[in-house]
């Protein structure tokens, strides 16, 4: 270097420094931070920090494939079906845009399906055929009390003719017989005839008991005035002779007030082979927000929702027949908030652990239990802490599924409410008597917890916030490893993304965990701006695929495996193998995944050969396809090999 050149390098790194201390004099906090996130990168990035804590990282959707992910399914293809619907969006709503996409998480290829209805807040469930029974969804969104300019509400109609049923088209007006005021109806409503009584001894005719459907209805035109105060009997206009005597209506107060989302009975099931959706007979009743659980002869339970009117669907329950496609009613009637979380037991009973997503009243089905859905006899289970903190709680069948152990997880109070619990709670069902006992506490309340079983037998908790729907920027960045034979929360590397409302987890056939999700009501911690919905997918790597060994390797063996009998596969590790577990592929939404469970499988190796056998009950192994995990000492699972037992 010649002395000119010299004298320069030395001038321009003199002004560098010059500019460096003058920006460090300025804003040395920012350089602070600059140098601190820097050093955080290097030190997450580090083997030893992966192989202890895990990795998170953000997947790069292409900006038109991008939607308000609002559900999540791991299909038997092994790719993920991410349904929005409208995606809690009026505007998509009112322009008919609903939106699903699959995702490769091999390939990296995201693909848009077409979706025949809005699936915004529907149920689903995975069937023994490995298509994804999906019932359910939004028919109006719902108006808060300074949005409402027609007064509306629920109009009774009574049909008293026993011999006919009576139909009455949407458009249909009631008149009431006091207030003078018309409603309009706003969908057709079908009316039973009325039912003849007897007395059983003498047979003598007692009388008919008429009849009755319902139908939301609204004022014809805006304003307070036309709001009604009481309850009022309302003639049918457009009606003559019989059917006009013998039709009426019955409303109460019909006002301006909030008016909820309203359900449909819409159901498909969605064939991840096709990859569309197959329309199947609707349900008896419109639901949004129901559970749909699947019972031990692979019929589908479900329960709850808001109606097509807007209300909480009166305990009417209803199972569907994968065979016909149909949908019967239960025999008797019990009630739960919407999205309860619902279990099939090993004795064929339903657990109910008291999660739920909230609507409903706040003294009704909020109790944990044990539910005899043949008798429907309900035996409460003692010992929940925070029990009046249950809402957007998570549930999980702690593996394996087995030892029937449940893990209920964080929660808020009812509503809006800024409470929530930082409490775990585990309760055993095998137990003479069960009853609730605190797990490890997390360090903050937490609503909306994601939680995904691990094939190492242990739960990753992350995620959620301190309040309802993330206010105040209270989301919760922080991870922890539930370690279920040790009964303690570890902490692990943090997410990247906040997760709050309509987000969710599933456990990907690598071992790996994506989630999705996050509807936060407010931008910043003033609660002044509006929130944006989390459109990007996040990927976490668990600590056991840092380790110092590989993923065991795990090939060949049958698709197919009777409940009870045996299959053999193909390892070259299968000396180092120490459980292999079976686990069933979630479908996710509002922090409720009904589907996931892991269970042991009894195993046995002679050289390169694994020979598992699936238990025989179909109550711990319900009909359908699963993941096969075979997982080393250092608890370190193979990638997954695909198994269906019929």
């Amino acid at each position: 270097m010649n002395d000119r050149a010299g004298r320069r390098r030395a001038r321009r790194m003199a002004i560098g420094t010059a500019v460096v201390l003058a920006l460090a004099g300025m804003n040395g906090p920012w350089l602070y931070r600059f140098g601190s996130e820097k050093y955080h990168q290097y030190k997450i990035d580090k083997q030893e920090y992966k192989a202890e804590n895990g990795r998170w990282e953000i997947v790069d959707f292409p900006e038109k494939y991008r939607q308000n992910t609002i559900h999540a399914a791991l299909l038997h293809t092994g790719k993920v079906l991410l349904v929005a619907g409208s995606g809690n969006d009026q505007d998509n709503f009112d322009a008919k845009q609903y939106d699903t996409r699959i995702w490769d998480p091999v390939k990296g290829t995201v693909k848009k399906v077409p979706t025949p209805t809005d699936l915004f807040c529907t149920g689903h469930t995975q069937l023994a055929n490995g298509n994804l029974l999906i019932a359910g969804g939004t028919k109006r969104y719902e108006k808060l009390k300074g949005d409402v300019t027609k007064a509306g509400g629920l109009m009774v109609v009574h049909n008293e003719n026993p011999d006919e049923p009576i139909t009455l088209p949407a458009g249909t007006r009631f008149t009431g017989k006091e207030n003078g005021k018309t409603f309009v109806s706003k969908d057709p409503v079908l009316v039973p005839r009325a039912k003849k009584n007897f007395d059983k001894e003498t047979g003598e005719f007692l009388g008919n008991t008429p009849g009755y459907g319902r139908t939301y209805v609204e004022a014809q035109k805006e304003g307070a005035k036309h709001q009604t105060g009481t309850q009022d009997n309302y003639t049918v206009q457009g009606l003559s002779g019989e059917d006009a005597r013998n039709t009426y209506g019955i409303a109460e107060k019909l006002a301006l007030d909030k008016k909820d989302f309203q359900g449909i009975d819409d159901a498909f099931e969605f064939d991840p082979v096709a990859e569309k959706y197959i329309k199947v007979d609707p349900m008896k009743e419109a639901r949004w927000y129901p559970t749909l659980t699947t019972l031990s002869d692979g019929k589908i339970l479900s329960v709850s929702g808001l109606d097509d009117i807007g209300q909480l669907v009166p305990g009417k329950n209803e199972i569907y027949d994968p065979e016909t496609k149909k949908w019967t009613y239960t025999d008797k009637v019990r009630q739960f908030p919407t999205y309860p979380a619902l279990f099939l037991m090993q004795n064929d009973k339903i657990f109910y652990s008291g999660a739920n997503a909230g609507y409903g009243p706040d003294d009704v089905g909020r109790d944990p239990g044990i539910w005899d859905v043949e008798t429907n006899k309900f035996t409460k289970v003692p010992g929940m802490s925070d029990a009046d903190m249950l809402e957007t709680a998570n549930t999980v069948l702690l593996p394996p599924a087995q030892d029937e152990k449940y893990m209920v997880i964080g929660g808020g109070g009812v509503g809006e409410s800024p409470k929530a619990s930082e409490k775990t709670r585990i309760v055993d069902l095998k137990a003479d008597s069960p009853r609730f006992e605190d797990g490890p506490s997390m360090d903050k309340g937490t609503r909306y917890p994601q939680a995904s079983i691990l094939p190492d037998d242990n739960v990753l908790i992350s995620g959620g916030s301190e309040d309802y729907r993330g206010r105040g920027d209270s989301d919760i960045l922080e991870a922890r490893i539930y370690d279920t034979a040790k009964n303690e929360l570890r902490r692990v590397a943090d997410p990247l993304v906040g997760r709050n409302y309509h987000a969710g987890s599933i456990l990907l056939p690598d071992g790996r965990l994506m989630f999705f999700g996050s509807d936060p009501l407010y931008g910043d911690k003033a609660n002044t701006k509006p929130g944006e919905f989390e459109q990007r997918i996040e990927i976490y790597t668990p600590p056991y695929l840092y380790g110092e060994n590989p993923q065991p390797e795990l090939a060949g063996g049958p698709q197919t495996i009777e409940h009870g009998e045996s299959g053999t596969f193909t390892s070259k590790d299968a000396a180092s193998i120490k459980k292999v577990r079976l686990i069933r592929p979630s479908a996710s939404t509002h922090v409720t995944d009904i589907d996931q469970r892991s269970v042991a499988l009894d195993f046995e190796t002679d050289g390169d050969k694994l020979t598992v056998t699936v238990p025989e009950s179909r109550n711990v192994v319900q009909a359908g396809w699963y993941m096969l995990f075979a997982v080393t000492a250092d608890g370190t699972p193979s990638k997954a090999q695909w198994v269906q037992v019929p």
